[in-house]
């Protein structure tokens, strides 16, 4: 009996992993950026924690990069929302805490738990009782967390407490996925904008060039010297000098020191 119990509860929870799989790969395939796939992340897990044991529960992702200069919030619902900022306002909380240390952290009643008093007080009057933070493991320049609020008190048993673990566990891998996709991109970008930066300088030093029959050395000292003298960059001088071509004739490039 115990054996088939067993069983049961392994092909059960394979099941529910492999369907956990496609949806997140899904999700990979279908969003356009990481934002989008935070937000329906979000949403994915609220729906996934609160299919077993009819729980009603909200849930939010925090993703960290880059030692914390860059913090992106996604939520499964509006009231998520709301919760998230607070925990955000107060800089402390169980989400912020799993992010930071790397474990798993639980609330079992909000009128009982005495960390993060001011915080606890703050989410009871937004109708939560009781919360499961868990952390996300990504590459070493990045940390995440999956925040999940239920409405009781005690919302949160071990088997739900598991459930919670697998659903992270999977989500960590495809986000992993995300953010090095969209940390390519943002490379991409970058240099592509550099590019453009470059070339716009490298034309207006041939335009200096050609109307005052300088060398190119000379030709970028006068966009130097115009920088310095106006306290903006380099590049900024040199669009504006492509740009009036548009404007009028061309003239012989003098700048005032």
């Amino acid at each position: 009996m115990n054996t088939n119990s067993n069983e049961a509860v392994a092909m059960q929870v394979s099941s529910d992993v492999e369907s956990l799989v496609s949806s997140l790969q899904d999700l990979l395939l279908e969003s356009v950026d990481i934002h989008t796939f935070l937000d329906q992340l979000a949403v994915l897990a609220s729906r996934s924690l609160a299919a077993r044991g009819g729980l009603n529960v909200l849930c939010g992702v925090t993703l960290e990069l880059r030692s914390g200069r860059q913090l992106t919030v996604a939520s499964s619902d509006e009231q998520a929302r709301k919760l998230d900022e607070v925990q955000y306002d107060y800089d402390e909380g169980p989400c912020l805490e799993a992010l930071r240390t790397g474990r798993i952290v639980m609330v079992d009643d909000v009128t009982s738990d005495t960390r993060w008093p001011a915080y606890l007080r703050a989410i009871e009057h937004l109708g939560v009782h009781s919360a499961l933070a868990l952390p996300l493991a990504l590459d070493a320049d990045a940390h995440a967390a999956l925040n999940i609020y239920g409405e009781q008190a005690h919302a949160f048993d071990d088997g739900s407490v598991e459930r919670a673990r697998l659903f992270a566990e999977q989500a960590s891998k495809a986000l992993r996925i995300s953010v090095r996709g969209w940390a390519s991109v943002s490379a991409a970008e970058n240099l592509q904008a550099a590019m453009q930066s470059r070339t716009g300088i490298d034309l207006a030093v041939g335009i200096i060039m050609g109307q005052n029959r300088c060398t190119q050395e000379e030709a970028f000292d006068i966009l130097r010297r115009a920088s310095n003298a106006r306290n903006v960059k380099v590049r900024q001088i040199a669009e504006e000098l492509v740009a009036s071509l548009n404007r009028a004739a061309p003239a012989e490039t003098h700048f005032e020191d």
